[in-house]
């Protein structure tokens, strides 16, 4: 299979296919990711898709999911997009879930019935980057969307059918909006319902424009604890009628992984330990992205 630049992958697809309909991101604005700096966003020749759908069909008959790299393929126009599905069941029927990044822009550009026709034809999953449920947070960020547009888009995906997994980023809304930027994400979480929340601490990469705000002193990382912090506050304003919420990433200090609502109160007494000194975080030189 013929992949370009460096691929990404949500941690849950680490076991499947990663078939790449595009190279870098749509939107490629947002001050804190350097995934795909100095990578121009663009289509896949058809032909290329193709062939690589044929080969996984060869060399990996066998596994379940596949997921559509790269960082926004749902902007694919629909029958683009739509061939691929198709091709997928045809040549790989043992595929039960294929997944994908979407943003506020591609889920926009897809109405609800061909949401539902991707839906139909093999797409189960979409991950959207929410990061934060505060407006000023997003804006600063450079998101380019904001909290309203995100719960509508969201839903709509939810409306089709297909599931939702939501990524949070802690420490996004340095010190000062901490508390307001945990309690806000909070709200739109509760608001999106999603299958699945993962919280992520953040990790500054150099070449980003978050990191030169960080050099010149316009930006401050919270301290870990302040981490912890925000996550209890997130978490208890968080009301799912059913997930799982996951901040268990490498880059958090403290895993935790919950089923909600059934474990928030042992969650946030898990959390309300760790505040007071009681269990032992993870040590700086072993948190990555």
């Amino acid at each position: 299979m013929q992949y370009q630049g460096t691929i990404y992958r949500p941690p849950s697809e680490a076991q499947s296919i990663l078939l790449q309909v595009t190279t870098g991101c749509s939107h490629n604005k947002c001050s804190f990711c350097g995934m795909y700096k100095g990578q121009r966003f663009a289509i896949k020749s058809e032909e290329q898709v193709l062939a690589d759908i044929d080969y996984a069909s060869v060399h990996f008959p066998s596994t379940r999911r596949l997921f559509l790299c790269d960082g926004d393929a749902l902007i694919l126009p629909q029958e683009r997009l739509l061939s691929f599905l198709k091709r997928i069941e045809a040549r790989l029927p043992h595929i039960d879930r294929v997944g994908i990044y979407a943003n506020t822009k591609s889920l926009q550009s897809k109405s609800i019935a061909e949401l539902q026709s991707l839906h139909s034809h093999g797409l189960g999953i979409v991950y959207m980057g929410l990061e934060s449920g505060d407006d000023v947070t997003l804006t600063g960020m450079n998101k380019g969307a904001t909290a309203g547009q995100m719960i509508e888009m969201g839903k709509k995906a939810k409306l089709a059918g297909i599931q939702l997994s939501v990524t949070v980023l802690l420490g996004i809304a340095g010190p000062e909006r901490s508390a307001i930027h945990a309690a806000a994400t909070g709200r739109v979480l509760t608001a999106l319902d999603p299958e699945y929340v993962g919280a992520l601490s953040l990790m500054l990469e150099p070449g980003t424009a978050l990191y030169a705000e960080y050099q010149t002193g316009r930006f401050a990382l919270p301290e870990p604890l302040a981490l912890l912090q925000e996550l209890r506050t997130m978490i208890a304003a968080t009301n799912l009628s059913q997930g799982l919420f996951h901040a268990n990433h490498a880059s958090n200090y403290l895993p935790i992984r919950a089923k909600l609502p059934e474990e928030k109160a042992e969650t946030l007494a898990v959390l309300d330990r760790a505040l007071a000194g009681k269990l032992t975080l993870k040590p700086e030189h072993l948190r990555a992205l």
